[in-house]
């Protein structure tokens, strides 16, 4: 079974070795047939401390790090683009 990669925006930066990433993903409405923007946030394991607030990174499943921590940031999308 593939793991599930999301990619979102760094919102907290404040714990060690973890950061908070935002993910924004587009629904459409069973019933009124309107796009909804929907976010959810999980906790990302960061083991170099090296992203920060606003930073979009791509996190993918791992086994679980800690109680909350079931992702780890894969590679920063900003940097991979300016290549």
């Amino acid at each position: 079974m593939p793991k599930r990669v999301l990619k979102g925006v760094v919102v907290s930066d404040k714990g060690d070795k973890t950061i908070i990433v935002n993910v924004e993903r587009r629904i459409m409405h069973p019933l009124y047939k309107k796009f909804i923007s929907k976010t959810k946030r999980y906790a990302a394991h960061d083991a170099e401390n090296r992203f920060k607030i606003g930073d979009r990174v791509s996190i993918e499943e791992c086994p679980p790090v800690s109680k909350s921590k079931k992702y780890a940031v894969i590679y920063d999308d900003a940097a991979a683009t300016k290549n």
